[in-house]
């Protein structure tokens, strides 16, 4: 037996910003409204909620990780949106991905990336 989907559940302090950032900008599809929690559909079966908190502490050491073919258009598309890239596309030999990172507006680290490496299959 094996496990539907994946859900990874963030706090935000700011659930209309985050919103806005995840539903326009990266155009994520809203999957859920729960009202304090909006749950987005990043893949088939993999999931990503936010949910407002009074308290959030800086996040430090998470890194959402989008993987997709197109990099560069995604770098294009946040430019466009004004989002500032804090590491520009670039090719990375020890993990044989080309990657870039970004920051959503509750701080978290966004790397979007392709995989170079042969051995990797996403697909079951």
């Amino acid at each position: 037996m094996s496990f539907d989907s994946f859900i990874t559940f963030l706090p935000t302090r700011d659930l209309v910003q985050t919103a806005r950032f995840y539903e326009d900008v990266l155009k994520l599809e809203l999957a859920l409204d729960q009202t304090r929690c909006r749950i987005y559909r990043v893949a088939k079966g993999g999931f990503l909620g936010f949910c407002l908190k009074d308290e959030v502490k800086q996040p430090e050491g998470v890194i959402l990780t989008l993987v997709t073919e197109d990099v560069d258009h995604w770098q294009a598309l946040l430019a466009e949106h004004d989002v500032p890239i804090e590491t520009a596309p670039v090719f990375n030999p020890e993990y044989q991905i080309y990657q870039m990172f970004l920051r959503d507006p509750n701080g978290y680290l966004i790397e979007v990336q392709r995989f170079e490496d042969p051995r990797w299959n996403a697909q079951p």
